[in-house]
């Protein structure tokens, strides 16, 4: 049987393909690569003995063999552009001529590419849009393309339900016995977390049998960031009133410096007030670290009882060697995310051929663009270090919470664990690479607040 006749109802959205007009026009075929051997413009080797290449290699042991060869041409040639990019003397020309170089090698990505070579095409363009100045652009697919892409990521992989579940219980945790739940969500996008609380809720009775009331109070970044809102709150109101659930939508913008507004936010007395950060693709590749700093520094003023926290991982497990710091290393580390990801639905599903290249095409490559951007831009530590030192104390996890979350991963491939790294911290791994970690909070003290507020942004 072909791979392709198995009945996925998958339509012709399927066509992953090479962006031919990416900025490689002015790259001229007859480019003098001597010109580029000498005065400080050789291409730097990454051999196998190098901390860049042996951390990829101690996760990925069969990319030494000999017929992988090109496959590591391929990935030096991707550090050795991102070194000219970034490195002391930013040497844009060789970086010019090595993507160029990169673009002879490469494959449009179909499916007899391998993992390598597609990845190296999302983010050879991401590089070549560095190079071009172009920044980050917001394009955004239609909203039918979006939302089937994320269907069939949440079907195909626990990455993003093992975040949406584990805060959600959390929350189902910390609102028992009140009547009127209050969710500020940093970015709600198309609100796929919710569907689930509110069911949860519906059957939430508390000491007088009826359920809580739901209010969700979403941030908004702009214009566009506004519509979108808007039409997420639209669904999850028609979903509420259809299972019966007291609910209400409200939104609130950042201001003009990108800092979150405590006073935006209209509170009631009584209200259980939740703040939900998730820091994780397909979710705020455009929020900036002193954006996300402004919220979660806001929860003491808007009067929250939990924080939830839902970001990505760095780093794979003990036996990884620690990658050379800056945009180089960065850059290896998101490569080796995301061929986690690839791998992890490759095993999976190896038959979804069109699945996975719809996944690839609306949610991995844009998300690919954002996060090198991102790591060229700016300097980003782990939210729940800071959080820790600004004096927010850990609230533990329920037993429940962690079999659930275990449960999860069961419905999926053999490769996905979950680990209880701390009381308040959940890390889903794909083989021997931390993936994303679920954390959950409690506002400082006030004098810890207060002496906390000059490590804000």
């Amino acid at each position: 049987m072909e791979e392709d006749s198995l009945p996925l109802q998958i339509s012709h959205y399927f066509s992953t393909t090479f962006n031919a007009d990416n900025a490689w026009a002015h790259n001229s075929p007859a480019t003098d690569w001597s010109s580029f051997s000498g005065n400080g413009l050789a291409i730097p080797f990454y051999g196998f003995d190098d901390p860049i290449f042996s951390s990829l290699l101690s996760e990925n042991p069969a990319l030494a063999s000999a017929s992988d060869e090109k496959s590591l041409r391929i990935l030096h040639l991707l550090m050795a552009a991102a070194e000219a990019l970034t490195g002391p003397h930013k040497q844009r020309a060789l970086a010019g001529v090595i993507l160029f170089r990169l673009k002879e090698l490469l494959v449009p990505t179909e499916s007899a590419a391998t993992i390598v070579e597609r990845l190296a095409v999302h983010f050879t363009n991401a590089l070549q849009s560095l190079l071009a100045g172009k920044g980050l652009s917001f394009h955004r697919h239609p909203a039918a393309d979006d939302l089937l892409a994320l269907q069939l990521m949440q079907d195909m992989s626990p990455y993003i339900s093992f975040g949406h579940l584990t805060a959600n219980q959390a929350i189902l945790d910390a609102v028992s016995g009140f009547q009127q739940v209050h969710i500020v969500d940093f970015d709600i996008k198309e609100g796929l977390q919710w569907p689930s609380l509110i069911q949860a809720l519906v059957s939430h009775k508390n000491g007088n049998f009826t359920s809580p009331s739901l209010r969700i109070t979403a941030v908004a970044s702009g214009k566009w960031s506004t519509a979108k809102v808007e039409e997420t709150g639209q669904r999850l109101t028609a979903f509420a009133a259809s299972v019966s659930l007291p609910f209400s939508f409200d939104h609130c913008r950042l201001g003009r410096n990108q800092r979150f507004r405590p006073a935006a936010v209209r509170t009631v007395k009584g209200d259980a007030v939740i703040l939900n950060c998730v820091l994780q693709w397909p979710q705020t590749p455009h929020r900036t670290a002193t954006s996300v700093k402004s919220f979660i520094g806001g929860a003491a003023a808007v009067g929250a009882c939990l924080v939830t926290v839902v970001e990505e991982e760095n780093g794979g497990g003990e036996a990884t060697v620690t990658v050379a710091a800056g945009f180089t290393g960065k850059l290896m580390d998101e490569m080796k995310r995301h061929w986690a990801m690839m791998e992890a639905l490759e095993e999976g599903f190896p038959k979804q051929r069109m699945a996975r290249e719809m996944v690839e095409k609306e949610i991995l490559a844009p998300r690919i663009a954002a996060v090198v951007w991102k790591a060229y831009c700016e300097e980003e530590g782990r939210v729940g270090e800071w959080m820790a030192a600004a004096g927010f104390r850990r609230v533990d996890l329920s037993g429940f919470n962690v079999s659930q979350a275990r449960m999860l991963i069961k419905l999926f491939n053999y490769g996905y664990r979950v680990e209880e790294e701390e009381p308040n911290k959940l890390v889903l791994r794909w083989k021997s690479r931390r993936l994303v970690c679920a954390t959950t909070w409690a506002v400082p003290p006030p004098a810890a607040a207060e002496a906390a507020r000059e490590t804000r942004l």
